[in-house]
């Protein structure tokens, strides 16, 4: 197959067969394709085997023109050869999510639009469509609520991996009706030079339905580290793990909804599965980050999600700040029964975490939403209620980051992904609020706006403000009052309800508010949005 005609910003696959008897056509041969663009840029990427003595290349071109190509092999055999042109035509899409580090709140398209990223996470997308869930109505229903990142993993394990240790066969995930180790052998007997390919064919279709439905993707290369293989880098050796991230790369960078290339889930397990934070972890990151970029050629953001969250990330990386785009950060606030209601701490945490960094950050993870309905398989979760999640989304927010969570229902353990949970109405509301009813990309946090306020831990507010101070924004955790040093100008004030998404005019003693109130023993938390 050979295509004649591409669109800017969409991918083709070019297929090349050979019927030279490689006893493992995986492993024996390596196909890449050149791709010069009408200006000269030349692109090589790898090609992967796919079965039935077939090798593929997809590619998504950047410009419109005459496109040429070459696909050639190493060793070099004759049917594995191939050059020719192909036509891109003009196309007025938006390209690619990029990083922009202080440009909006770091995510931009190619065309420089801002982006507001809003994430679920769904570690086993995957897993799921594999073992016979339907999962495009779930597609579906994330984007008509407005989500356009989901966070998902390359299956690994059934467990649950969550835990120090984890414990399985009591955290097994008991909807795995088959097989999802994507490698060839088995866990006990793995052979990382093969790959399961039923298994791979299944991703595609996910791949592509998530592409029709207009839903970026997040793809983790390598899961959690305290599951094999990742804990055991004697068996699953750098040349393994260099063969796994290739073939990831050729089967899937062309896809224009792969929004990040996430090297780890909580990278700091590498390399032996325990948690403490370790620094030979950053010289992975930053050794693996750089390889990823060479050889995933679109420049799609590469990212590592953090486990431990000190020491601060600039420091981490302050050899090589650049290798990683991303920081797709956790930290879940308080969690016990007397506090998780609260998330108190994102905010601090966060700003130790973070100082410094000039790559782009994003809050994905401060807890899994509790149903009290299904089994406690991750007990860590037992006070993730949904007033939790409302408070860590907007507490993520008012320090000016994209935000994304999850809930029990669809994160891993239960397959549970059209059910969504009492937090997720909230959740709704708070990416409202950013993405349509305040140009979140003008703001900026302002700390120094808060003269007065609540002031126990969890309970402060929190400012954000446009350069020109046309509008300001105060969210406070637990309401109360608020004095604010603003300027002399005239402005109209609103109280906006987080439970609710209703507006009410806000009265006001000169520069001083009062918050509705309510909640009782769970003080009710309020924004107030000021417009000049």
């Amino acid at each position: 197959m050979v295509p004649k005609s591409l669109s800017r910003r969409s991918w083709g696959e070019w297929s090349i067969t050979s019927h030279e008897p490689y006893p493992n056509p995986f492993a024996d041969v390596d196909v890449e394709g050149q791709f010069t663009s009408p200006g000269g840029q030349v692109f090589t990427l790898p090609a992967f085997y796919d079965g039935d003595h077939t090798w593929r290349v997809r590619f998504n071109p950047p410009e419109a023109g005459q496109w040429t190509y070459r696909i050639g092999s190493q060793p070099h055999d004759p049917a594995l050869t191939e050059e020719g042109s192909f036509e891109v035509t003009p196309n007025d899409t938006t390209g690619f999510l990029k990083a922009t580090p202080g440009k909006g709140w770091g995510f931009s398209t190619e065309a420089g639009d801002p982006v507001f990223l809003f994430s679920d996470t769904v570690y086993e997308l995957f897993g799921m469509a594999h073992c016979g869930v339907d999962v495009l109505p779930f597609l579906k229903l994330r984007h008509e609520q407005g989500f356009n990142l989901l966070r998902v993993r390359m299956q690994v394990s059934p467990y649950v991996s969550v835990g120090e240790p984890p414990v399985p066969p009591e955290d097994y995930q008991g909807w795995h009706n088959r097989s999802t180790w994507p490698w060839g052998g088995a866990e006990q007997y793995p052979r990382f030079d093969h790959f399961n390919l039923d298994y791979f064919h299944t991703v595609d279709r996910v791949m592509r339905q998530a592409e029709e439905v207009g839903i970026g993707l997040e793809l983790i290369m390598e899961a959690w580290g305290n599951e094999f293989p990742f804990n055991n880098r004697v068996v699953f050796t750098p040349e393994w793990e260099q063969f796994w991230m290739r073939y990831l790369i050729a089967r899937y960078d062309a896809f224009p909804n792969v929004y990040v290339w996430t090297l780890f889930n909580e990278y700091e397990y590498y390399p032996d599965g325990t948690w403490p934070y370790k620094p030979v972890a950053d010289r992975w990151a930053m050794r693996v980050g750089r390889w990823v970029k060479s050889v995933a050629q679109h420049g799609h953001i590469v990212a590592v999600h953090n486990g431990p969250r000190e020491p601060a990330f600039a420091q981490r990386f302050k050899l090589d700040p650049e290798a990683i785009d991303l920081i797709m950060y956790q930290e879940w606030g308080t969690r016990d029964e007397r506090d998780g209601w609260l998330a108190a701490g994102i905010e601090e945490q966060t700003a130790r975490s973070m100082a410094g960094w000039r790559g782009s950050a994003m809050a994905v993870e401060w807890g899994y939403e509790r149903n009290p309905d299904m089994p406690n398989l991750a007990p860590h979760h037992s006070w993730c209620d949904a007033d939790h999640t409302r408070r860590g989304a907007w507490r993520n927010g008012f320090i000016g980051l994209c935000f994304g969570n999850g809930f029990e229902n669809s994160w891993g353990i239960f397959p549970l992904n059209l059910d969504d949970q009492p937090g997720m109405p909230y959740l709704l509301l708070a990416r409202k609020f950013f993405a349509e009813v305040v140009p979140f990309h003008r703001l900026r946090p302002a700390p120094h706006l808060i003269k007065d306020g609540k002031q126990g831990f969890g309970h402060q507010p929190h400012a954000l403000a446009t350069p020109e101070m046309d509008i300001v924004a105060v969210y406070l955790p637990t309401g109360g009052h608020v004095k604010l040093d603003l300027p002399s100008r005239s402005y109209q004030a609103q109280w906006f309800d987080p439970r609710t998404g209703v507006m009410t005019p806000a009265s006001t003693d000169g520069k001083q508010f009062e918050s509705p109130g309510g909640g009782e023993d769970r003080p009710w938390d309020w924004v107030l949005l000021l417009r000049g």
